[in-house]
């Protein structure tokens, strides 16, 4: 009789690869669920939207989007890892999840041993700005007037804890900058100190800075990751100033699973979304949300999920921000 072992094996014997033969007899077998952190319309949202109509279309079951926004993404990451550790259910997870390790004071799952990552979906960067008028035509003008001005620079970003509020925290140190952050409370209010003087720079997302830049209301210095914007060549990168080579933080989006997920299934995941990203198309719309597409391995998403939980940790204990 063919029999369920000797089905297996003639799986394995017919070259796929052998952990494909431990996972569930379908996959999916039934719609997905992607549940992201942040409410709808914003880059992390459309990101998952994007992505997740190719992977319905490439696995042939219904990819929905269940936005679960607050709590600094504690909500939608303990549905996560409490949810069914089978591939159906999945977090749209960021560098946010590994600020908050640092961040609270206890959280309901544990951010590096309560999910199965998967794969990066993309990087955005974070930007460096100033008025139009500023004084500050350059990066090292910038940085040159700080370090000679003690207390006379004034940051802006948004809420303490944010990514864009860390970043700015370290660029501060590592830039040698005796300056004050100040946060504010989402781009628009911080946009409207910056225009309106109370704030002499701002660090934040360069997607929703766009608007701001065309209308030159705002000038771009520089951009806080490894490498210059490919429809602004000519705005440098924070690693290109004298002493700050190793300067880089990127924001960041992915997928992960729930832990105990069978590794045949995050592999068939990682693959799909490694082939939905290496669309021209599919990199070409996510572009247009001002997002680099990015994949990774799962074993590459863990290590840089390690590295952000340590490095941000640390920004967070040498900036005195007290643990919610």
């Amino acid at each position: 009789m063919f029999n369920r072992r000797h089905l297996l094996q003639s799986i394995v014997l017919s070259g796929m690869p052998a952990a494909w033969a431990q996972a569930p007899s379908v996959f999916p077998s039934k719609p997905l669920r992607i549940v992201v952190p942040f409410g709808a319309g914003g880059v992390a949202d459309l990101t998952a939207r994007a992505v997740a109509q190719k992977l319905s279309e490439n696995l042939g079951q219904a990819v929905v989007i269940d936005n679960r926004p607050g709590a600094g993404g504690i909500v939608a990451g303990e549905m996560v890892a409490k949810a069914a550790p089978d591939g159906h259910t999945l977090l749209l997870m960021s560098n946010g999840t590994a600020v908050s390790a640092g961040l609270f004071k206890s959280l309901p799952f544990n951010p590096r041993t309560d999910f199965a990552p998967i794969s990066l979906l993309g990087l955005f960067d974070i930007a460096i700005v100033v008025p139009e008028s500023s004084p500050y035509k350059t990066l090292a003008d910038l940085v040159s007037f700080g370090r000679a001005n003690p207390g006379k620079l004034n940051i802006g970003t948004i809420n303490i804890g944010s990514t864009q509020h860390l970043a700015a925290e370290l660029f501060r140190t590592q830039a040698n900058l005796i300056s004050q952050i100040i946060p504010y409370n989402g781009t628009p209010a911080v946009i409207n100190a910056l225009r309106g003087g109370q704030v002499d720079v701002v660090v934040e997302i360069l997607g929703p800075l766009k608007p701001q830049i065309s209308a030159k209301a705002v000038r771009l210095l520089g951009v806080m990751g490894s490498s210059r914007p490919k429809d602004q060549p000519q705005v440098p990168v924070v690693q290109e100033l004298p002493g700050l080579s190793n300067f880089n933080v990127s924001s960041w989006n992915a997928l992960a699973a729930p832990a105990k997920t069978p590794k045949a299934v995050v592999e068939r995941l990682s693959a799909e979304v490694a082939k939905v990203l290496s669309e021209p198309e599919m990199v070409q719309r996510l572009a247009g949300f001002n997002v680099e597409a990015k994949t990774s391995t799962p074993a590459q998403l863990v290590q840089l999920l390690d590295n952000d939980i340590k490095r941000w940790g640390e920004v967070i204990q040498k900036a005195g921000i007290p643990q919610q």
